[in-house]
């Protein structure tokens, strides 16, 4: 285990230097789910002003309807497939922010836990 005075600075420094790195990962993780989340923002709120803009000019309560529930299957649909991204951005920030900290585990003769198990 430790044998000296030198292990512990030596340990200390590591386990600094894989907080620097975790939180650089877990950081730039942070800043792709943001900007996903506003470029899917902006996409709805234009997409939602056109379908409204299309379903007022509409010539018939009917098309009006029918307009507005083709946008609901496709906001279903494409909201969806945003979740499932957003999932999976941060299941890869989270590894990432993790990875820095694996060699550590290993010092120690601890096996890293394996995600999803």
């Amino acid at each position: 285990m430790i044998k000296s005075f030198e292990d512990v600075q030596n340990l200390n420094k590591e386990g600094l230097e894989a907080f620097a790195a975790s939180s650089a990962a877990a950081s730039k993780g942070a800043q792709a789910f943001a900007t996903e989340i506003a470029d899917y923002s902006k996409k709805s709120f234009e997409k939602s002003t056109a379908v409204w803009q299309n379903a007022v000019a509409a010539k018939s309560f009917e098309k009006a309807v029918e307009i507005q529930q083709v946008y609901a299957k496709d906001v279903f649909e494409t909201s969806l497939a945003e979740f499932t991204k957003l999932g999976e951005l941060a299941a890869a920030a989270a590894k990432a922010a993790f990875k820095p900290y694996e060699a550590s585990f290993a010092a120690f003769g601890v096996k890293a836990p394996v995600a999803g198990k």
